[in-house]
């Protein structure tokens, strides 16, 4: 068995992710297409501290670029710019491109009745699925509340979490799961959702891929995604079973497309995609969203890049080491530091409440090279000034 050092391994994987390319200096729609050649999907999530998740792997990846270009991918349709990207339940709520819908359809088969339990919901209301996709049916992409407007179902519900959904959008969620509805289109944020015969190209919504052909492909995607991973690298990428994985691995390995290597530290088998590059280093700086799919298995990024990293949104304040919305910052192909970070758009400010370095990171260089993350990142964003607070080892020197 081949034997690969561990910053080998880890320069596999950044480039793999597309890191350490030299940025281009126009950015067009085959450019945003490249960056999700490499990662395969992008992970969707309600925060919007900074900029939504979505948005942040491509800045990462290739800078400055107009955000209208995703937006068009994902929720655009025309007959001389079909969209190219579909959500669905894939590493969590993500994008994907249109075509992998057809791989996904095992899994909307386990999720007819929804990723939670329905039963209450549908005992109150037994016809409710239907209703909702006649409404759908006939008038057109909608969200949830639209929807119920529609079926004078509008009622005044206790104030509570925005876990507190509504029966409408609970049975949209389910339906959106099961793969009856997609989403047309965002507004807000907020899911427009149609039928999926009217998102999803009629050739793509009738193609029929079996499970194991589905889960084999879907591994072959997360191994080209990662570079290098071990199964459960692979397993989390599209949120798969061992069950599943473990034969999909298999079989590439005896295609010749995954080779089994023993990386120094890892302490299980790691599996090298054939083709994948390991350049002699990784440059460039980038700060990094916490749904980044460099970073998003935080078991992976611990062990590649020795970065221990949990999200603190749900911590309490007081209780919080490194702050509430916290990217971590790569170097030169490490991580090391961290930074917690809030756009304030009413004042045209980024605020940096906290900036942590890593054990012997805390210099100058490292600084200075966030500096110019931070001062492109409040470029990107349309934000005039970059705010430094007073938390952290390295704020005194940004």
């Amino acid at each position: 068995m081949r034997k690969m050092s561990a910053a080998a391994a880890r320069r596999t994987a950044l480039a793999a992710q597309g890191f350490g390319r030299r940025r281009p200096a126009a950015v067009t729609r085959r450019t945003v297409a490249d960056v999700l050649a490499r990662t395969q999907l992008l992970q969707l999530d309600s925060v919007s501290a900074v900029v939504r998740a979505h948005y942040a792997p491509v800045f990462s990846r290739i800078g400055g670029y107009d955000r209208a270009l995703l937006d068009e991918a994902a929720w655009s349709h025309s007959a001389t710019r079909p969209r190219r990207l579909v959500e669905y339940w894939a590493h969590e709520a993500a994008l994907i491109p249109v075509d992998d819908w057809p791989l996904m359809r095992w899994r909307m088969v386990r999720y007819q009745h929804g990723r939670w339990s329905m039963h209450k919901v549908l005992d109150r209301n037994p016809t409710l699925g239907k209703d909702i996709l006649d409404v759908i049916r006939e008038v057109g992409a909608a969200p949830a509340g639209e929807v119920e407007r529609h079926l004078e179902l509008d009622k005044p519900r206790p104030k509570g979490s925005w876990w507190n959904l509504s029966d409408t959008k609970m049975i949209c969620e389910q339906l959106f799961a099961a793969g009856e509805l997609s989403v047309d289109k965002r507004v807000g944020f907020t899911r427009h959702y149609d039928l999926a015969e009217r998102v999803i190209p009629p050739e793509v919504l009738a193609r029929n891929v079996s499970e194991a052909d589905a889960v084999l492909e879907l591994v072959r995607r997360a191994a080209t995604a990662l570079g290098i991973g071990t199964e459960t690298d692979l397993r989390d990428y599209y949120r798969l079973h061992r069950s599943q994985t473990t034969p999909a691995i298999a079989a590439l390995v005896d295609a010749g497309e995954l080779e089994e290597v023993e990386v120094a530290g890892w302490g299980k088998p790691a599996y090298l995609r054939s083709g994948a590059a390991t350049p002699r280093r990784v440059a460039g700086a980038a700060l990094l969203c916490p749904f980044d799919p460099l970073i998003f298995f935080r078991p992976r990024t611990e062990r590649i890049f020795d970065f221990h990293y949990r999200i603190e949104i749900y911590t309490p304040e007081h209780k919080r080491v490194h702050g509430y919305y916290v990217f971590p910052f790569l170097m030169d192909g490490e991580l090391v530091g961290r930074v917690d970070l809030r756009a304030e758009r009413a004042s045209g400010r980024l605020l940096v409440p906290g900036a942590f370095a890593e054990p012997g990171r805390c210099d100058a260089e490292t600084a200075a090279a966030l500096r110019t993350a931070l001062r492109e990142m409040a470029d990107w964003l349309e934000l005039d000034e970059v705010v430094i607070g007073d938390r952290g080892d390295l704020a005194a020197l940004l």
